[in-house]
């Protein structure tokens, strides 16, 4: 097999729009019936929020949630004192360790664009599932870019790991790999290098790319799973017509058993009981559990 040999499209799921939270849309591939588990990952929201919704207050343990926008701005607060507004083209990096309570909520105005983005939830390996909550969060200016073909072609944005010589700031807990890759023309083509083992995929929201040396065209709002074969060095990407946009994510697979009880990730059921517990009795990072109200959340 060749060096450069590309990874190829193993599964296709459309992410269809449904409503979640309070009145917001999402379109979710991972974390659906049809693509249940792909280790690290588990969801994947393509989210847009109208005016007067939002995701008010929640608790998380386990995971970490990382929220790219891609139009508009949200506002988010938490039970630890930490607040701000993630602009258009930034991100938040949320490590929920032991536990959080927070709320995300959208910022709506005459002549602001209703807010859309993504949402990936990252399974923390089980050594870290207990750590002190920690954010990592980039406005759109320090998110470091690439251009493979030139200016006028392909712009990768390296929202974590390394891309054409290139690397992003943030530094997450397990190995996780999330690039925005925005191709002006069609017929433009690049090749992503992606650590040997780990899972892929891509999520297209805009044009159609294909995979591989003569794969078929994918259209918008399709994840794309990818092969993770040996001699497999990472993947060609294609766009099939003007200004397609999409991530290309990888991560590092855990060997791990997850159990998820909504918004609490853990490895077996007597560590979800035990978070159950801890909720409701309001101790190991949920001590405000019962006592803190967001600002946003309760407007």
């Amino acid at each position: 097999m060749a060096l450069n040999a590309s990874r190829n499209v193993v599964k296709k799921v459309l992410a269809v729009e449904t409503a979640e939270g309070a009145g917001a849309r999402v379109r979710r591939s991972i974390g659906s019936t049809n693509l249940r588990n792909l280790t690290p990952f588990l969801m994947l929201d393509h989210f847009h929020v109208s005016e007067g919704a939002g995701f008010p207050d929640h608790p998380h343990r386990g995971q970490a949630t990382v929220t790219y926008m891609l139009e508009g701005s949200s506002r988010h607060e938490d039970s630890a004192g930490h607040a701000g507004t993630i602009e258009t083209g930034g991100v938040q990096w949320m490590c929920a360790g032991k536990g959080i309570i927070h709320a995300e909520m959208p910022v709506q105005g005459k002549g602001v664009p209703e807010p859309r983005g993504l949402q990936l939830w990252v399974d923390l390996p089980k050594e870290f599932k207990m750590v002190e909550p920690s954010y990592q969060e980039l406005g759109p200016e320090s998110i470091p870019s690439t251009h493979p073909e030139g200016k006028d072609g392909i712009s990768i944005k390296v929202i974590s790991g390394k891309s054409h010589g290139v690397e992003s700031p943030v530094r997450p807990l397990g190995g996780c790999w999330f690039f925005h890759v925005t191709m002006k023309n069609a017929g433009a083509t690049m090749f992503q290098d992606i650590p040997a083992g780990w899972t892929a995929f891509v999520y297209i929201w805009k044009g159609g790319v294909s995979v591989g040396e003569s794969g078929p065209v994918n259209d918008a709002f399709h994840t794309l799973v990818l092969s993770n074969n040996d001699g497999e060095a990472g993947v060609q990407l294609t766009a099939a017509s003007d200004d397609t946009q999409f991530v290309l994510i990888a991560g590092e697979p855990l060997d791990q058993t997850v159990f998820q009880y909504g918004p609490f990730v853990m490895t077996n059921q007597e560590e979800i009981q035990k978070t159950l517990m801890d909720y409701r009795t309001g101790r190991n990072g949920f001590e405000k559990a019962h006592t803190w109200k967001s600002k946003i959340g309760n407007m």
